[in-house]
């Protein structure tokens, strides 16, 4: 299996999800880049140093989280697999309607760079259910996310959130 893969989203916020398919990446390839994209054109809670500080916090202890790199990055997602010599893209398919929309990104990828192949992974299917949009739904009102986030991340988003609706006063 080749040795670099790239694990793309915009991890806003992480959730268990993102956590089991980067786990189970991390059995198939030797290095893992998580792959933060920052679009300032889309709205996001987190800035992408905060989603980044999250991700880190969440690899705390994990036994193989030294084979896993972060990095934020703005453009074509091949461009950036390029610059980091990866050949594979990792992406996570909960249900049919992610698989369509993936679908056409691997192939508008393979389009625009042959070299570089996507593998699609599924969550336990315990954890197919939840996005990230979801678990945003959750915590703008007040729900409980402990099923869904690990505790930092709900606390962040409760802040977050708590900001959002003060300044909306």
């Amino acid at each position: 299996m080749k040795t670099l893969a790239l694990y793309p989203g915009s991890f806003d916020p992480i959730t268990y999800g993102h956590l089991d398919i980067l786990e189970r990446a991390t059995e198939l390839f030797s290095k893992i880049v998580v792959t933060i994209a920052v679009n300032n054109n889309k709205d996001t809670v987190f800035s992408g140093d905060e989603r980044e500080a999250l991700i880190r916090e969440c690899l705390t202890g994990k036994e193989w989280a030294s084979r896993v790199e972060i990095q934020q990055f703005t453009g074509l997602l091949v461009d950036f697999a390029k610059e980091k010599n990866a050949q594979t893209l990792i992406r996570g398919v909960r249900q049919i309607s992610d698989f369509e929309y993936e679908f056409r990104m691997a192939l508008t990828n393979r389009r625009l760079a042959p070299e570089v192949d996507t593998v699609f992974l599924m969550p336990n299917e315990q954890l197919t259910f939840i996005s990230a949009s979801l678990v945003k739904e959750v915590g703008y009102w007040g729900g409980d996310l402990s099923s869904f986030v690990p505790t930092h991340v709900a606390e962040a988003l409760t802040a977050k959130f708590e900001e959002q609706r003060q300044s909306e006063e």
